[in-house]
């Protein structure tokens, strides 16, 4: 590996989803390869590489704020002398956000990742860099499968598992599985960025999830897209089955957890697997999007009400005390009354455990910008705010039901009081809510004293209260 030198430091700002961690994440570790030192704070760094999102309104304000932000370090009293834009903001707009942004010394796409130190030691001698030309990448086909390696290590995958740098100290990472999207959602442009479902092998997955756990790593977090489509591009469309037994073997692992899963894909098979395999979590993130059967058809998507209580039956059969999250959103074009309602008694039969609400609003280049029967603003808020209130409602009761239940807590952090907080089974990260831990031998309601655990420990406790979603547990 190249020594890093004093003359190139560069510092990551994330936004955006965990899909959007694991880039960056790779970008550090190609970057660290080609000798840059990686800093935390963009004040100390030479460039300030911004990985935006772009995939709603809000996530592309927050986005611009954070380029903008960076910027401002260019006043010669930082280190910063470059903003660069990566990410999916980035490879959505290319020249416009360029055009319209010249605080961004530059704004590149995907397929300059490969590159992307040349790219910055350029900027850094003055030299401009074109700025991406975005193309709808639905048209990219994938390399097909026979054309992919079969077996790697660790050390002969580019840009993955060798080149990954860990910027965060956690117990817990995500680990893709897969990238891009073959849906066609109304409402969603995530696919003509992204581009086509493209699996990452089984052998690639597993030299990551080992590389991960040599680092102190005790779960993963599978992420892509589409988590119930893995494998079909390479064939097998039974491939999650027969990985998340592998993935459960490599040592140092204790928890596997699946994300983003599309309930007309969950089979039967599936659910057995995450049901019976040791270390896979009882987590179940179902993509529902709502529950009106005619306005998921003007989605582009399938089921309704009946058709999702019934899986969730079919969960709780196989695992009775499963997590369940969801997201859902609300005024798409032509939804009645009605159909809001439908969505209504869906949340209320199904008890979910956490569920996030987004008001709908149009993207460039999706079916749903182009349909009639658009709902103001101001209903879309009202919906919103309506949804809202009752999934906090919802959510709560169903958190003091899990009271009395046993449950693992992976701690996570120990706050400045000592308490120890963290995971239980059915908390995933960042969004699910979490569990404080009390010392239930001493009896001590404000929490498990500092020093009796430490963060990466597994604790196992009895659930004795809940405070909105988050849950109290007392260690036995």
């Amino acid at each position: 590996m190249i020594e890093p030198t004093p003359s190139r430091r560069v510092a990551l700002v994330t936004l955006g989803c965990t899909r959007n961690e694991v880039d960056s994440e790779e970008l550090a570790g190609r970057l660290a390869a080609d000798g840059w030192s990686l800093v935390a704070d963009p004040a100390d760094a030479d460039v300030a590489l911004v990985n935006t999102c772009g995939f709603v309104e809000s996530a592309k304000k927050d986005s611009i704020d954070a380029l903008l932000e960076a910027a401002d370090l260019k006043d010669g009293t930082h280190r910063t002398r470059k903003v660069v834009a990566v990410g999916c903001l980035a490879e959505r707009y290319g020249q416009e956000l360029a055009q319209q942004l010249p605080e961004a010394d530059a704004v590149l796409g995907f397929d300059s990742y490969a590159t992307l130190s040349g790219h910055l030691q350029a900027l850094l001698h003055g030299t401009s860099v074109p700025s991406h030309v975005p193309s709808d990448r639905r048209r990219m086909l994938p390399v097909t499968p026979v054309a992919r390696p079969s077996e790697v290590t660790v050390d002969a995958v580019p840009g993955h598992a060798a080149y990954r740098a860990l910027l965060v100290d956690r117990p817990w990472a995500p680990l893709k599985i897969a990238s891009g999207c073959d849906r066609r959602c109304a409402f969603c442009a995530i696919p003509s960025f992204r581009g086509s479902f493209v699996s990452r092998p089984p052998a690639e997955v597993l030299a990551e999830a080992r590389w991960l756990a040599e680092r102190g790593v005790r779960e993963v977090l599978l992420v892509s897209e589409n988590s119930t489509s893995y494998g079909k591009d390479l064939g097998d469309i039974a491939a999650l089955e027969r990985l998340l037994p592998q993935l459960a073997e490599v040592d140092g692992l204790e928890r596997i957890r699946v994300s983003y899963l599309q309930p007309a894909e969950i089979r039967p098979g599936l659910l057995e697997a995450m049901a019976t395999t040791p270390k896979v979590m009882p987590y179940y993130d179902i993509s529902f999007q709502h529950a009106s059967n005619p306005l998921l058809r003007r989605m582009r998507r399938f089921g309704g009400t009946d058709d999702f209580l019934e899986l969730l039956a079919r969960v709780r059969a196989a695992t009775p005390h499963a997590g369940v999250r969801s997201n859902v959103i609300v005024g798409f074009p032509g939804e009645t009354e009605e159909d809001l309602g439908q969505l209504e008694l869906f949340l209320a039969m199904g008890r979910l455990d956490v569920v996030g609400v987004f008001g709908y609003s149009d993207e460039e280049g999706t079916e749903g910008a182009g349909l009639g029967g658009k709902l103001s603003a101001e209903v879309v808020a009202e919906r919103l705010a309506r949804v809202t209130d009752l999934v906090e409602q919802l959510t709560a009761q169903r958190a003091e039901e899990r009271v009395g239940e046993q449950v693992v807590v992976l701690v996570e952090e120990l706050d400045e009081d000592g308490i120890a907080v963290g995971r239980a089974e059915i908390q995933g990260p960042d969004v699910d809510g979490t569990t404080r831990l009390q010392d239930g031998a001493s009896g001590m309601p404000s929490g498990m004293p500092l020093g009796r655990v430490a963060v990466g420990d597994l604790v196992t406790a009895v659930v004795v209260g809940s405070e909105g979603v988050d849950l109290v547990a007392e260690a036995r």
